[in-house]
């Protein structure tokens, strides 16, 4: 039995990245020896176990064959006599098919610490082109590492899976999950720019357009966060293709409803009358700033494209000066209902205006 580290951490670390997580490969062993070792079983689908003490997760060595379309669509070998580089063989990019055994030896039998000198993203074998979620993960990998380019023969191997349907069997959980992923990188545009380098993105992602990837690629330079970089990405889109996009792939909660308040209110947010403290407080109300002025910073940013302006200033010093108005005088003269909501609103304004003219 012998036990390698494996993929990601040993990359993040000839990259001089933060190492995150670590994985493992044990070869020459069984699931029945890991169990009696006190590794706790979780694999569905091949047998992988958490470390007794760590949590990390070790995967026992494996080889697999296609036997359907799409990225479940194989059946696993797992016996003890599977060699590290066969494991290392079904990986998808020579960057990640390197190993590390116990004593510190690098194993890379597929040439990976030389693609990573040359920037490159280079597919491990032609068994890449038998899953499709691939694809996905070097676009989400080009958002990580912007400097590095595809390799002519890997472009070709994944415009041939966008011919033959392959991209056609991903699930729209999975499609979310790397791109969402990549929302939190560096240069999450680069994800679309794959995806149109191998003829995925119509496929994938019908009505983001080339405008539509300039505004994420502004939005990126900024510290705007993941929420921020989708409204950006996708408030120019109309009603109805937004609202598809956020069916197809049951985008979060958090995600949509940004992306709409965007859609919906960035012209008012573009035309306002920084002048007018009754527009400025229609706009708060509109955006729900009182009750949640991080929203309000949020939808400002993603039509910003990330940069702070002087209008964005001015909405949450109104929001500030809003939440100093005391109602108290206003229930003091038993106002219910509408007419103490009329009242209040007066009140606000006037806050706003001696704001403005402060």
């Amino acid at each position: 039995m012998k036990i390698y580290l494996v993929g990601g951490a040993i990359r993040d670390a000839l990259l001089d990245a933060p190492v995150t997580e670590r994985d493992w490969v044990v070869v020459g062993s069984s699931p029945q020896e890991m169990i009696e070792l006190g590794y706790k079983p979780i694999g569905k689908d091949f047998p992988v176990f958490l470390h007794p003490e760590t949590k990390e997760e070790y995967a026992l060595a494996r080889t697999e064959r296609k036997v359907k379309k799409g990225y479940q669509g194989f059946d696993f070998y797992f016996d003890a006599d599977v060699r590290l580089e066969e494991d290392l063989k079904r990986r998808d990019l020579t960057i990640n098919a390197i190993a590390k055994d116990q004593e510190g030896n690098l194993i890379d039998p597929y040439h990976g610490q030389q693609d990573i000198k040359n920037k490159t993203f280079r597919h491990v074998s032609d068994a890449f082109a038998e899953d499709p979620v691939r694809i996905l993960r070097v676009a989400r990998f080009a958002a990580k590492l912007p400097h590095f380019s595809l390799a002519e023969a890997t472009i070709t191997l994944m415009k041939r899976m966008s011919e033959n349907g392959e991209v056609d069997a991903l699930v729209a959980e999975r499609v979310w999950k790397e791109f969402e992923k990549s929302l939190h990188l560096s240069s999450p545009q680069r994800f679309f720019e794959v995806l149109i380098a191998c003829d995925a993105q119509n496929i994938l992602w019908p009505y983001i357009s080339d405008a539509e990837i300039q505004s994420l690629t502004a939005i990126s330079t900024s510290n705007a966060d993941a929420h921020c970089r989708f409204a950006c990405l996708c408030h120019t889109l109309s009603k109805q293709n937004l609202d598809t996009l956020i069916k197809t792939y049951r985008i979060p909660k958090l995600f949509a409803e940004l992306a709409l308040l965007c859609r919906q209110h960035a012209n008012d947010y573009r035309l306002l009358d920084t002048t007018c403290a009754e527009s400025i407080y229609t706009l708060i109300r509109q955006v729900d700033g009182l009750r949640r002025p991080e929203r309000l910073t949020s939808f400002c940013s993603a039509i910003e494209y990330g940069t702070p302006s002087s209008k964005q200033q001015l909405l949450q010093t109104a929001v500030t000066a809003i939440q100093q108005v005391d109602s108290s005088q206003l229930q003091s003269l038993n106002l219910k209902g509408k007419a103490f909501a009329d009242a209040l609103k007066i009140e606000q304004i006037k806050a706003i205006e001696d704001q403005l003219n402060y």
